[in-house]
């Protein structure tokens, strides 16, 4: 063999070696980025019950989907709005500068998704709101960005203005909390009750004592209340309700939000009877929900509230968008229209959305009741709205 000879086999073997490298890292599968999700909620003050309730559905739903949403590895990034717009706002900002999730949920409220809204809009962040659904947005300000898996606020209270009028009541006297979901709910209340108004208030967010709002329904005498009053605000008015000897005088009624499970605990028999309504209830007879409470019992010691079931939902949703673009979370465009377009069976059945973003849904009567094992929960007692749509979706420009 000559010296040139020589020296070129070494020269080929290496060359070879650094072709057979290169096949195999070619060959090899491209590890996608884990898909990370900010939940940014409630876990702080008389709010935090909603919040709790929100992050340990989305945490079951991603439990049964095997710890993965759209077959990714998922991150779950938790924060705590302690229900402040600012803080929501320095979280929303914090997520997408710093953390770069790819979809932000949680938040219980609406003015803070007002709040957080252009940023996340400008970031191209999927916000998807599993209870928070203005009317600003489902109507002329609707967003590409913003996606609701739970309901758009008025609906929830216009199946109860449509079942206290067609049960004729005909005088009654409204309260809701001073920001934008409680005077969404009046209006969609108004939007089906044609009756009588006695009186219309709004108290301040987190105010937990109601003797003088009570002694001024007692003085309008009205035939019906109906209160919308979530978490610790509802749980202090329903017991202060019964306390000033006006359950018997006008029935109380309100959305699912002031009849919850949440609340319900805390209550106790003082909510017994009431009537509210409802996207979501424990009984509803669906394969998924059925699983959903079971679970759900057993992991948390405790049966799911509305804010659970929509938690786990939103959870639901996400999953279906990342398969919608087989894990490919780089292009933004492609997923939002994913999110769009996803159907899944939720725990209230077949899931779609409007072309505002929000979604068409039965929303149901229930009634407060004792369970067969003593707690005090909800059950179905009619259907109000079979595919209800909100009023706003025609004003908004989407298609």
């Amino acid at each position: 063999m000559t010296r040139l000879a020589m020296i070129r086999l070494p020269m080929t073997r290496s060359l070879l070696a650094a072709t057979s490298a290169f096949a195999l890292l070619a060959a090899a599968p491209v590890l996608a980025d884990p898909l990370k999700v900010g939940m940014i909620t409630t876990l702080s003050g008389p709010g935090a019950g909603l919040g709790i309730d929100i992050r340990d559905g989305f945490a079951l739903a991603t439990e049964h989907l095997g710890g993965k949403l759209g077959g990714q590895d998922t991150q779950i990034i938790e924060a705590d709005d302690q229900q402040k717009p600012d803080v929501a706002v320095g979280l929303a900002n914090r997520m997408v500068e710093r953390d770069r999730v790819t979809v932000v949920t949680g938040i219980v409220w609406s003015n803070l998704a007002l709040a957080m809204m252009p940023t996340l809009a400008a970031g191209q962040t999927l916000f998807v709101s599993p209870n928070a659904g203005p009317s600003q947005l489902a109507g002329a300000q609707c967003n590409p960005y913003f996606f609701n898996v739970a309901y758009q606020n008025d609906t929830i209270h216009e199946a109860m203005g449509k079942h206290v009028q067609d049960a004729g009541f005909k005088k009654v006297y409204l309260l809701a909390p001073n920001y934008p979901a409680g005077k969404d709910s009046l209006a969609g209340f108004k939007r089906y009750y044609k009756g009588a108004v006695a009186g219309e208030v709004y108290t301040q967010v987190g105010q937990l004592d109601y003797a003088a709002e009570l002694a001024q329904v007692k003085a309008a005498a009205p035939d019906a209340v109906f209160a919308f009053y979530p978490g610790g605000m509802g749980i202090n008015f329903i017991k202060q309700y019964e306390q000033a000897g006006l359950k018997a005088a006008a029935p109380l009624f309100g959305p699912g939000f002031s009849f919850d499970q949440d609340i319900l605990a805390a209550v106790g028999d003082a909510a017994l009877g009431a009537k509210n309504s409802a996207q979501w209830s424990p009984d509803l007879a669906t394969p998924a929900n059925a699983k959903f409470v079971t679970d759900f019992k057993a992991k948390f010691n405790r049966l799911p509230s509305m804010y659970a079931a929509q938690g786990y939902d939103a959870a639901l949703l996400i999953d279906a968008a990342v398969k919608g673009v087989n894990g490919d979370l780089k292009d933004k465009d492609k997923l939002r229209a994913a999110m769009k377009a996803a159907k899944f069976d939720g725990l209230r059945g077949a899931f779609r959305l409007n072309s505002n973003q929000f979604p068409i849904q039965n929303i149901y009567l229930r009634e407060v009741v004792k369970g067969a094992d003593g707690a005090v929960t909800n059950k179905l007692a009619g259907t109000v709205f079979t595919d209800h749509a909100d009023a706003y979706a025609k004003d908004c420009a989407m298609k």
